[in-house]
């Protein structure tokens, strides 16, 4: 080969070696919560599977604060070249534009919809000796009652408040930094009820250490036949699940949406990680992009209104 049609091999070769390069460099999946929560356990679980299907690293790094705008924010600043994702949820791509006058993004305008991965039901939970042994007995409980939330604007306080604003109730929120101090709390009776999601209270609930009053599931579980619905126990507006999913820096091509979609709902296919994970409490509702951006702007619609009804509000 003469050296001019080597050189002009190689000139057509950069494209594809630049390619296998940036093929070579970590896919990252940001969680806005600290490790070792439901959050961390979904997006470890279709990082490991994923990786393997994209044939380049996926790793997961959690970025705790701020109701979950730390993490999101970070994605929201990347460069949209399908190397970064945040596993959001309901509060950091939906009820925190509600909730933050002053938010760094746009929960629809800073990002492009992935995939919705799942959704975990909600439950009110009381410990095992109050008083209260249904809905309508923590109605008439009467006195000035106590409620926990997992931090201050999240779900379980939107939820709950909704709760004490349409009952009539007479009641004091008390935020935790976290679901574990809220849990660990209601279990010794510190405060009167916590509406908490369900994966990390069923255990507590099957050994016998708090009571759920009603889950918001469109029918009783599989093994707690004894826990109504909350449309069983009159309470159908706190059928409010939480739900999880996959977003990337507004502008990514969609190509990389694509590819990193098919990839995640892969991965939640696989029989060994979706056992484990509904064995975790997760139900695996996925939705592809489009499905899942319709539903996004039905679900900043839905939060925004359960905002505006309780005036729960995130001091910046």
């Amino acid at each position: 080969m003469t050296t001019r049609r080597m050189m002009m091999a190689a000139a057509l070769a950069m494209p594809a070696m630049d390619a296998v390069a940036q093929d070579a460099r970590p896919i990252r999946i940001i969680v806005p919560a600290p490790p070792g929560g439901p959050t961390d356990l979904l997006a470890r679980s279709i990082a490991e599977r994923g990786q393997a299907s994209l044939g380049q690293p996926v790793v997961v790094e959690n970025r705790a604060g701020g109701g979950g705008v730390v993490g999101a924010e970070a994605v929201a600043r990347a460069a949209p070249d399908g190397l970064s994702f945040v596993l959001g949820h309901n509060q950091t791509h939906a009820s925190n534009q509600a909730m933050m006058a002053r938010l760094p993004y746009h929960v629809i305008d800073s990002f492009v919809p992935v995939a919705r991965v799942a959704t975990v039901h909600h439950a009110l939970v009381v410990a095992a000796n109050h008083r209260a042994r249904d809905i309508a007995g923590l109605i008439a409980a009467g006195g000035r009652l106590s409620y926990a939330s997992s931090s201050a604007g999240s779900a379980s306080h939107v939820i709950a408040e909704s709760f004490v604003r349409r009952a009539g109730l007479d009641a004091v929120h008390v935020p935790y930094r976290g679901a574990a101090p809220a849990t660990t709390d209601i279990v010794a009776g510190v405060v009167d009820f916590y509406v908490a999601t369900w994966p990390p209270v069923a255990g507590l609930v099957r050994e016998g250490r708090l009571r759920a009053l009603e889950i918001g599931a469109p029918a009783r579980l599989p093994g707690f036949p004894d826990i109504p619905t909350a449309a069983e126990a009159g309470v159908p507006y706190m059928a409010v699940d939480a739900w999880f999913g996959l977003f990337a820096p507004r502008n990514t091509p969609p190509a990389a949406i694509a590819r990193f979609a098919e990839a995640a709902l892969a991965a939640l296919r696989d029989p060994a990680t979706a056992l484990r994970l509904e064995g975790a409490g997760f139900t695996l509702a996925t939705m592809g992009p489009a499905e899942f951006a319709a539903f996004q702007r039905e679900e900043l619609a839905r939060w925004t209104e359960m905002v505006g009804l309780t005036g729960v509000s995130i001091e910046e």
